[in-house]
Parts: structure tokens; C-alpha cells; sequence
């Protein structure tokens, strides 16, 4: 938490973080020509803040893309802001939103993909597990996502409420146990106008007995769904590293992660 709260207090860094907020992936050209700022000094920050945990770096061909990851802030939030304070800063920070979206009006309607990073004390198996097991997923997500997970087979994210709905459905496009996992996320099987799906990736890296685990979501449709998974997967994940960690999830309701409900 240190090196967090050391991250943050340089404006410069705090600056880059806004950038990557504003538009998230970018090479360190871009985030060099946005703030007009010197390849070398812009690394130098970058890498600060890569070690904080607050970004994250994805390689693609010959380029490293930046993302934010807000998993470090998401735990300065749940230790410090309680249940009491919660819905006192949801108000300000609705009536702070709709004053931004007035104000971006004109901004760019392209949405970045969104990555997001945790560490997780557990074995690789032990995460692949949870990722990929029925029974688990409905714990600490509260929807069973059933498949074979095999490459080319059908997953389907079903409620555990009785009903049986599926809420979101997609494929195993790739599976390497227990460190690789790409499938597509969709929900709208009947929808007049089909979107094409977005795509999930879990990569699983081991470390002694510590698991880094990265969930990349892209190919998003819409700022709308962008907004929903930030929201969604934080929850989701804190739940899974709570369950594998302590054995129990946090008393919380289950994030539904569907676009619809976005």
C-alpha cells in the first residue's frame, strides 16, 4: 500500500493516470505526444506506477500498451470508505458524473478495452479451478459458468436463482490449463441488430505462492458496458481472491457481469 500511496503523490504521475483514465492502451508515444513529456521522463513515472500496481503493461507485437488497473484503488476503498459513507459519496459522485458527461459531450466516442490485475495467494491450479468450476463461480460470482472449456465449446453464465437463465453466453476460443484462457462474452442471441461478441482473456502467471492474475475484456460495444465491467469485475475478482484466500466471499451481492444489465 505504500508504494501506491507513493505513486500517487506525484502530479505528473497522477496526470498519466488521468490520461490512461481518459483513454486506456496506450504505446508510450502516445501518452509522450498527449503531455508533452520526454520518452525518458514519462518511463521513469510509468515505471513507478507499473510497480504500484496502478498500471499495467500488455504486450502486442512490437508495442507495450498501457492500462490503468484500479485494483490498488479498489482496496484503498473498501479498507477506508464504510457501508455508513457509501451511498453519502454515490450521491456526490452521480451528480459529479452527470456534470462530466455534459461537459464531454464532444469528447471521442471510441471505447478502450479494459484490463485489470490481481495477485492472488494460491496456486496456479487453485485459480484455474475457480475460474472454470461450476459450483465455485456460483460462489463467489453468483452465476455458474458451465462449459467443457475446451477449445470451440459453448460457456454459458447461468443464474443460480432457480431459474436457470442464461444471462451471458459466448466460446472458448483458446485454453491452456492452468495459465491461459480466451473466450467470447455476449448476451443478445436474438437481437435484431447482433453485435459482434467481446472477448475475455485470463492469464494466470505463477510466482512461488503467489498467482498474478490478469483479466483483459475487449472489443467492447459501447461506453455503457465499459462503465458496467469496471464495476463488475473488481467485485468479481475481490470475491474470488477472498474465497481461495480466506475460504469465504465478501458480504457483498454478486456483480451481474451481462451487458444487459450494464
Amino acid at each position: 500500500m505504500d508504494s501506491v500511496f507513493k505513486a500517487l503523490a506525484d502530479p505528473t504521475r497522477r496526470l498519466l493516470l488521468d490520461r490512461l483514465r481518459e483513454h486506456n492502451g496506450q504505446t508510450l508515444r502516445e501518452l509522450c505526444e498527449r503531455l508533452d513529456m520526454a520518452r525518458q521522463s514519462a518511463t521513469q513515472h510509468l515505471d513507478v506506477l507499473v510497480r504500484a500496481n496502478l498500471v499495467t503493461v500488455v504486450r502486442r507485437g512490437r508495442e507495450r500498451l498501457h492500462y490503468l488497473n484500479p485494483a490498488p484503488i479498489h482496496e484503498i476503498e473498501e479498507r477506508w470508505i464504510s457501508g455508513f459513507d457509501r451511498p453519502r459519496l454515490q450521491v456526490i459522485s452521480a451528480i459529479r458524473h452527470q456534470a462530466e458527461e455534459y461537459a464531454m459531450t464532444d469528447a471521442p466516442t471510441s471505447v478502450p478495452n479494459y484490463v485489470y490485475v490481481t495477485y492472488i495467494r494460491a496456486s496456479a491450479e487453485q485459480v484455474w479451478q475457480a475460474l472454470t468450476d461450476a459450483d465455485l463461480t456460483a460462489r463467489y460470482w453468483g452465476h455458474a459458468n458451465v462449459s467443457d472449456w475446451q477449445a470451440g465449446s459453448a460457456w454459458e453464465h447461468r443464474r443460480v436463482d432457480g431459474s436457470d437463465k442464461v444471462d451471458v453466453f459466448g466460446k472458448v476460443l483458446e485454453t491452456e490449463p492452468p495459465t491461459r484462457l480466451v473466450i467470447t462474452f455476449d448476451d443478445a442471441p436474438d437481437a435484431e441488430s447482433p453485435r459482434e461478441p467481446s472477448v475475455v482473456t485470463f492469464l494466470v502467471e505463477p510466482h512461488q505462492d503467489i498467482v498474478r492474475l490478469t483479466v483483459t475484456h475487449e472489443n467492447l460495444p459501447n461506453k455503457e458496458m465499459l462503465a458496467g465491467i469496471s464495476s463488475g469485475w473488481p467485485a468479481v475478482l475481490a470475491n474470488l481472491k477472498s474465497m481461495l484466500e480466506t475460504g469465504e466471499v465478501l458480504p457483498q451481492a454478486p456483480w451481474d457481469m451481462s451487458p444487459a444489465h450494464s
